[in-house]
């Protein structure tokens, strides 16, 4: 494993980091979580991000993950980063979703409880809410770190600039931003239109997520839409936004991958990785063997210009 700071903090975060967004809920198989986990650690990953409304049900992959803490990983607590989030519908009424003080202090709250610790290594904001003032919404996040109830702050899906603004509310209140959390991919490539440019001149990390883009860039799609996969239940990964044409894209991709003697998945993390202000490639996986593929993109995470403008070619449908 190869660990990078985050920003200018003194904080390493292994280049790949776990992400329990799906897979690890109450309707999962827990010792299959359970095995993806202790795969993970003992390949060097130590970081483990979760949110309180992951699952389903809403809460239950943090359940889920307490119960393995206090199984396997409470010997080794201080070797992990742990963090959650709040900003999504979580319960009913007015004070269970988006951004409000109310909302984020109690679902940290709840969330801890959840998994049997005193304190997330990171507490982010999930999304920003439009309808609260950011003040309110990032002060909170401070309250967090001051309390004790979290080491670090963070921020999920803002835009540049909304994160310069976010980065310097905290800075004056005296708790730094940690990281951001951006959807990021050869499919998505959003950040690069001035969100990464503020981080790095604020010096705040970047773990980026979707890194797979739901799974579209692997050998899952090369021959169409599988049954068993994301994109056939419809939901996070839409069937109408799998056309022949990004087929075509994935399967050229896919080439691209074989000339470098990697696998597609394993290219689509070391790309991300390729820019310096990403510290970390956020992955979700639903079996033991996916966490060794995703840890075996480390292996190559050199791109020639070459390869790069072939790359940027396929992605604009050259």
């Amino acid at each position: 494993m190869q660990y990078r700071r985050s920003g200018r903090s003194g904080i390493q975060l292994p280049a790949v980091s776990l992400g329990l967004w799906h897979n690890f809920g109450g309707v999962d198989n827990f010792e299959n979580s359970r095995a993806m986990l202790r795969r993970a650690f003992d390949l060097g990953i130590t970081h483990f991000d979760l949110a309180n409304n992951y699952g389903p049900p809403y809460g239950s992959a943090e359940e889920t993950f307490g119960q393995i803490l206090k199984k396997d990983f409470l010997p080794y607590r201080d070797e992990l980063i742990i963090s959650t989030k709040a900003g999504w519908d979580m319960w009913p009424g007015p004070y269970g979703n988006l951004g409000s003080r109310k909302n984020l202090l109690a679902s940290l709250d709840q969330s801890l409880k959840r998994m049997g610790l005193e304190y997330v290594d990171i507490f982010y904001h999930h999304r920003p809410d439009p309808d609260t003032p950011m003040e309110e919404s990032i002060g909170a996040l401070d309250t967090a770190v001051r309390s004790g109830r979290a080491l670090y702050a963070g921020i999920s899906a803002y835009n540049a600039k909304q994160t310069a603004q976010a980065v310097k509310i905290l800075r004056a209140l005296g708790t730094p931003c940690l990281i951001h959390q951006p959807k990021y991919s050869m499919f998505v490539r959003d950040p690069e239109q001035g969100l990464l440019d503020v981080l790095e001149k604020e010096g705040v990390g970047a773990i980026v997520f979707s890194p797979l883009a739901q799974g579209l860039l692997s050998d899952r799609y090369l021959k169409g839409i599988p049954s068993d996969s994301r994109a056939a239940r419809d939901f996070f990964l839409k069937k109408k936004d799998i056309g022949e044409d990004r087929l075509a894209k994935v399967r050229a991709l896919n080439e691209i991958a074989a000339q470098r003697g990697q696998t597609l998945a394993e290219m689509a993390v070391a790309w991300v990785l390729r820019d310096p202000r990403v510290t970390s490639a956020l992955v979700g996986t639903s079996k033991i063997s996916q966490v060794d593929d995703n840890v075996a993109a480390l292996k190559n995470l050199k791109f020639s210009a070459e390869e790069l403008l072939k790359i940027d070619g396929v992605l604009a449908g050259k």
